[in-house]
């Protein structure tokens, strides 16, 4: 195998509206998970536990998975990143049980950003010019 084909066989970063598309959702993400660490610590407070403060350390520290996650998603480990945050945003539900709707949800809309942006970036490539700019009539062309 010679390097052309092995550098062809590489798998491609993402393209411009995936990144975009994903670090918008995570960005979403990190607020949803981090107002769910808030209600986890506050509930366990309000019913005389003591984890509160574990919980809110645990899922805040997802929240900052998902924020940092977001700044990655130019590269494929930024992606396989997104993917472990949509599993340890299912997994706080262990400590706050509304967080399974919360995973689901964004757990969703991450996979349709993927989705959506790779249809997108194909159908940009393939028109040969990402965004084409828009052109300026000249004075004899204005009606």
């Amino acid at each position: 195998m010679d390097d052309t084909s092995a550098a062809s066989a590489a798998p491609r970063p993402p393209g411009r509206m995936t990144s975009r598309l994903a670090a918008v959702t995570l960005v979403a993400q990190t607020l949803a998970v981090f107002f769910g660490a808030l209600v986890a610590w506050q509930l366990d407070r309000a019913q005389g536990g003591d984890s509160g403060v574990r919980n809110l350390v645990v899922v805040g520290a997802v929240a900052l998975l998902c924020l940092v996650t977001a700044g990655l998603v130019r590269t494929r480990a930024g992606l396989v990143l997104g993917w472990a945050c949509q599993v340890l945003t299912l997994a706080s539900a262990l400590l706050l049980p509304a967080m399974a709707v919360v995973a689901i949800l964004f757990g969703v809309l991450w996979w349709a950003s993927l989705r959506a942006g790779r249809t997108i970036d194909a159908a940009a490539s393939g028109a040969g010019a990402a965004y084409p700019a828009p052109t300026d009539p000249t004075p004899d062309q204005e009606d």
